[in-house]
């Protein structure tokens, strides 16, 4: 299911041959988790200020290098983190986990992996810091639609890094987005990073609820993705230019259901898109 490859950085990374997509194919695996997730949400400044326990919704397990920046860029720092690690199985992790010293960012901490790859659920006092490390496998585009159905405490930030749009359309629809934002909790800011700048995802975020801006660049990616509850968490809001290249793009209209294609923005989700409050004060593009 998997395989080892070198990445244009020169980096070792993992290669799924269902989705037929290397992960962090750029920088590697280490470095674009540092940058995209850790850098990009300010996670040690977040930490230093939580009142309470931070939680990290980490979309998309692998082979757990985002986990790892998470847990490595903290562990001499004070405070409480509880990750929350949602795939479809574990078989990512234990692939990595052979090649470890290939891929180099487990560090000390691969035995305490192991353990969690075992059993789904870590608790750990490391450092200065308290760790919670929880698994929920399964589908989740299923089951975050349910309501019925429990996805652990409300996230403070979302690393979102399922495959991409092309290999795994259903991680990217309007539908998931909108389930993905009734699930935050109001009076706690939560925002989320993700490697994707391409229009019709940052359009479905926009329409779901969350505010949306440029994330930096990650190893070959000039820009990324950063969105959250709060316009105050965004550095780099995106404006009125944003805007009028999304309403002339050909591929920026949400997905809601199959098939998936690209097309233009419909008069509908403009004008949706238009009255959105992170565009009241912008001149009409």
């Amino acid at each position: 299911m998997f395989e080892l490859i070198q990445t244009r950085s020169g980096a070792w990374g993992i290669r799924s041959q269902r989705y037929q997509e290397v992960c962090h194919p750029g920088a590697g695996p280490a470095a674009e988790a540092r940058a995209l997730y850790v850098e990009g949400l300010q996670l040690p400044a977040r930490l230093a200020v939580a009142k309470e326990r931070l939680v990290i919704w980490d979309i998309g397990l692998g082979g757990a290098a985002n986990a790892m920046a998470a847990i490595h860029a903290v562990k001499e720092m004070s405070g409480r983190l509880q990750v929350v690690s949602f795939d479809w199985t574990m078989d990512g992790l234990a692939y990595a986990l052979e090649h470890a010293d290939a891929l180099g960012y487990f560090g000390d901490f691969a035995p305490h992996a192991r353990s969690f790859c075992m059993t789904g659920r870590l608790e750990l006092a490391f450092g200065g810091a308290e760790l919670l490390w929880e698994a929920v496998l399964g589908d989740f585009a299923a089951r975050i639609r349910n309501p019925g159905l429990s996805m652990g405490p409300s996230p403070d930030l979302i690393f979102f890094d399922p495959h991409s749009p092309s290999a795994n359309p259903e991680m990217w629809t309007l539908p998931l987005f909108e389930a993905l934002h009734r699930r935050l909790d109001p009076a706690r800011p939560a925002s989320l990073a993700t490697y994707s700048r391409s229009t019709a995802p940052r359009v479905s975020m926009l329409l779901a609820g969350f505010y949306v801006g440029k994330g930096g660049a990650t190893g070959f990616k000039e820009e990324t993705t950063l969105a959250s509850t709060d316009l105050g968490l965004l550095r780099d809001p995106l404006g009125s230019r944003w805007l009028a290249r999304a309403r002339r793009s050909g591929a920026a209209e949400p997905w809601t259901s199959p098939p998936y294609r690209d097309q233009p923005l419909s008069d509908k989700r403009w004008e949706q898109l238009r009255a959105h409050p992170q565009f009241q004060d912008q001149p009409a593009p």
